[in-house]
């Protein structure tokens, strides 16, 4: 108990007290959270994408089974969300929303520093890896999946050239396909930038909560946690031997699949108008949940 107790002091209480004083700093100066969310979708977190790719040391083949295990969560989340929320005949845009809250977990500012806690720096390198595939498969498929909400598939699909991470990571691939170096300028500035990352996420969910509509959300929302808390897990239980992962990888993968609604799917529904009030509700409800749920997955897992 005494160390979960530390868990949350040192690794989620600070995370609750930043978005906190920004939800104060909002509903005292009425700001806008559209020029942040601009910042984060357009500079900082294509920075921080590249940062993480071309500084990580683990060798080829696992870079490899991790990424093809992120994809594989993302995707079966994805494809079973969908089959809920077609079978609840949700309206476009809100199953859009919802898609987007479980599909894309918060593995960065949430997941690494309990990773990081619970399984050391072996299992961190990991962590942060899962964390780069699912952030792409955000910025790229969850960009789709967001303006799924307002435009049709091709326009959809369309919206991807408008994405900075996209170019972020082609640079960062190439760099790696290479073997050049980056640059120590260019390195230097893509690092202080993607530094700024997630703490502008975080204040940007402190200002997006001001538009929370808690009324008409009672099903999705239920959908949204049920998957993202609860299925999610599940899943990254059963797929993990399949992909011939163990030891602190097991440990660091299950543990990021198991990390409430990414902080970044409100700049993805800000930017695209997925349903950005609902969103932003369901990054705070599976944020406030996921002590009750990481408790009995730490200790199965051997934390």
């Amino acid at each position: 108990m005494g160390e979960l107790l530390y868990l949350f002091a040192n690794n989620l209480l600070p995370i609750f007290l930043i978005v906190g004083a920004s939800f104060l700093f909002g509903r005292y100066t009425r700001i806008s959270p559209r020029p942040l969310s601009q910042l984060v979708f357009h500079l900082f977190s294509p920075s921080l994408l590249f940062t993480l790719l071309t500084q990580n040391r683990l060798s080829s083949g696992e870079i490899s089974r991790v990424m093809l295990f992120a994809v594989a969560c993302v995707a079966l989340i994805g494809a079973l969300t969908w089959a809920f929320g077609a079978s609840f005949r949700m309206e476009r845009r809100v199953l859009a929303g919802v898609m987007l809250s479980t599909m894309f977990m918060n593995a960065g500012n949430f997941g690494m520093p309990v990773v990081l806690f619970a399984f050391g720096e072996v299992a961190l390198s990991y962590a942060s890896l899962y964390f780069v595939t699912t952030a792409i498969l955000a910025y790229t498929l969850g960009a789709v999946i967001a303006s799924l909400g307002t435009v049709s598939l091709l326009k959809a699909f369309a919206n991807l050239l408008k994405v900075p991470s996209v170019y972020a990571l082609a640079l960062a691939l190439l760099f790696l396909a290479t073997g050049w170096k980056v640059p120590l300028p260019l390195e230097r500035t893509f690092k202080l930038l993607g530094d700024a990352s997630i703490p502008s996420m975080l204040v940007l969910l402190g200002l997006q909560l001001q538009t929370v509509v808690w009324s008409k959300n009672s099903l999705p929302m239920t959908l949204a946690s049920g998957m993202r808390l609860l299925v999610s897990p599940l899943v990254a239980f059963l797929l993990i031997p399949l992909f011939g992962l163990s030891g602190p990888a097991r440990q660091a993968l299950i543990l990021q699949a198991a990390m409430p609604t990414a902080v970044l799917t409100t700049v993805l529904a800000t930017e695209f108008n997925a349903e950005p009030s609902f969103v932003s509700a369901t990054v705070l409800v599976t944020t406030l949940l996921t002590p009750l749920t990481l408790t009995p997955l730490l200790a199965l897992l051997g934390a």
